[in-house]
């Protein structure tokens, strides 16, 4: 099967090192791929916001099968042309892909369908969400409503941060993302990451995984896209991952085929373990990044079998094999992220990679033969363990061979699994 991947950053890494290890596979070809892909596919010049494009290379090239990483071309309906023409296709409609798109969509959803999710209400102008802040009082959430690269959402602890946070995304700190706002209810208890593949019709739970939000130590700091994760994570116990298959997946899956919009793909549910139970923060229609990584570490199973199963109708057909191991990543950021950062700094030394450990490329490029970064979040450093102690260590000693002057970790990944031992 010939296969190409769309997109640049480390979760395309691990998809590409993952897929190049099918025995089904017999050519893999990444647009516009990085350094690292660049090990595992032919890296293709491709503007993948030029569908036309896109799909003119996948009829010259002999393309069976198109795996969409990130989330804004599925959202801007790249899924959607490639199935027109007859191209099979890993990832939502631009109809289903709302539900990343746009946080009110999902909110609907959730609200039509009884899926247990924090209280909300949607803005289109300041003054109104103002006053909605200043009668709830905080803590609570403000969110953009569409694409913000994972940066759109306040976690307000203050009613004076929150309405910050309102003003920032009418000023267009966010750009378009931000033209209208969803206030919800603050959640608490601890997040997860729970990764569903469906077609539409079956629903096949992968392992679970936790993700590290905020820049700093101990969970502080402003939320980014991502510092570190780890699987399996406690937290999702087999009786919690039932209670969200049937609480708050399949009732998804059903809804969103009612609504006349069948999602196939990967949902990736950002949830909150409250008291009440699984609560969803969020939906995401594409693999966790960093959760990407410690899943394509730990997942046994050929993958390009069964990510052709979901995008041709026959996920009832294949199962997910996962290691008993667990998986840790560290990433290595560019100091000043999430804010500004400088970019094209280089990166002197990465460690070796090993059968238990790697390192995926999520921010970097090759500039006349050296290796830099270019992006906030620039290296993926993940290892394997027999539990997620060794796993941590193993990454943490991987991290210290990295030679990189502009960079900084967190240096906690993983605390809350090993607050539980």
């Amino acid at each position: 099967m010939k296969v190409l991947l769309i997109g640049s950053g480390g979760r395309e890494h691990a998809l590409a090192w993952k897929l190049r290890q099918s025995a089904r596979l017999t050519a893999l070809y990444a647009a516009p791929g990085n350094p690292g892909i660049a090990e595992e596919a032919t890296l293709v010049a491709l503007d993948t916001d030029n569908h036309d494009a896109v799909i003119a290379f996948c009829q010259d090239t002999g393309i069976d099968f198109v795996v969409v990483g990130p989330e804004a071309p599925l959202v801007a309906g790249l899924a959607d042309r490639l199935r027109a023409e007859g191209i099979a296709v890993f990832g939502p409609s631009k109809a289903a892909a709302q539900l990343e798109g746009s946080k009110g969509f999902t909110k609907d959803i959730c609200a039509r369908y009884n899926i247990p999710t924090g209280a909300y209400r949607r803005f289109s102008e300041a003054g109104a969400a103002r006053a909605y802040v200043e009668q709830q009082g905080a803590p609570i959430v403000i969110k953009a409503d569409g694409l913000a690269a994972g940066k759109g959402v306040t976690v307000a602890m203050t009613v004076a941060e929150a309405l910050a946070a309102i003003d920032d995304c009418f000023a267009g700190a966010f750009g378009a993302a931000g033209a209208e706002v969803v206030v919800e209810a603050f959640l608490d208890g601890e997040e997860a990451s729970f990764f569903c593949l469906t077609d539409g019709k079956t629903a096949l739970p992968l392992a679970s995984a936790q993700d590290h939000k905020r820049v700093g130590d101990g969970d502080t700091g402003p939320n980014t896209g991502g510092m570190g994760a780890y699987s399996p994570a406690p937290v999702m116990s087999e009786a919690m991952v039932a209670r969200t298959m049937a609480e708050i997946i399949e009732p998804t899956i059903r809804g969103m085929a009612e609504s006349g919009h069948p999602f196939s793909g990967v949902l990736f549910a950002g949830l909150m373990i409250t008291a009440k139970g699984p609560e969803l923060i969020e939906y995401n229609v594409r693999f966790g990044d960093p959760e990407c990584q410690v899943l394509m570490m730990r997942l046994k199973s050929d993958l390009l079998p069964i990510l052709h199963a979901a995008a041709t109708g026959r996920l009832s057909e294949v199962s997910a094999e996962w290691r008993e191991e667990a998986a840790l990543t560290v990433v290595v950021a560019s100091k000043g992220y999430p804010g500004s950062y400088d970019k094209g700094l280089p990166i002197a030394a990465l460690p070796a990679d090993t059968d238990s450990s790697k390192v995926f490329h999520a921010g970097t490029a090759l500039k006349d033969g050296q290796l830099v970064a270019t992006g906030g979040r620039v290296l993926n450093v993940t290892a394997m363990g027999a539990d997620v102690a060794s796993a941590r260590n193993a990454a943490y000693d991987a991290v210290a061979a990295v030679r990189f002057d502009n960079g900084f970790t967190r240096s906690d990944i993983g605390w809350r699994a090993l607050n539980r031992t």
